[in-house]
């Protein structure tokens, strides 16, 4: 990957993909248009231009739970490796702390594990489920 000064300014979607913060275009496509990234500030679409100097927020995650801020320092419509993709951007110092703390309590939530009161049904349950379903009576019959 090649950092092209000539490139005056690219697609947004191009950019995340290649920049690295989603796997696919298409998945920068559905993030784009559930409206978790910001450009300046604004609500952005698909097709907008970026440039250089331009101030991306986005909202990375499953729903949208890692929120970054960047600042973009380079454009590429081509993906590289990632060594020269982090190349294309730089996290705001707000973004970058706030990333840390994050990931400091990261250890400390909830375990998903706990919240599970009973688990995996047994065999026992499973043929008691079954017995039950084929006893039960609707209204429709």
């Amino acid at each position: 990957m090649i950092l092209k000064p000539a490139i005056a300014r690219v697609r947004l979607d191009k950019w995340l993909w290649a920049a690295r913060f989603f796997k696919t275009r298409g998945i920068a496509v559905e993030v784009i248009d559930k409206g978790r990234v910001q450009v300046n500030g604004q609500g952005a679409k698909r097709a907008r231009e970026l440039h250089v100097g331009d101030l991306v927020r986005l909202r990375q995650g499953e729903r949208g739970e890692i929120e970054r801020e960047v600042q973009v320092l380079a454009l590429s419509e081509v993906r590289g490796p990632a060594p020269l993709a982090q190349r294309l951007y730089a996290g705001t110092p707000a973004s970058i702390a706030a990333r840390e703390q994050a990931a400091a309590a990261r250890p400390y939530g909830a375990d998903p594990a706990h919240t599970i009161e009973q688990g995996r049904p047994t065999k026992r349950n499973r043929r008691e489920l079954a017995e039950w379903q084929r006893w039960s009576a609707s209204v429709d019959d």
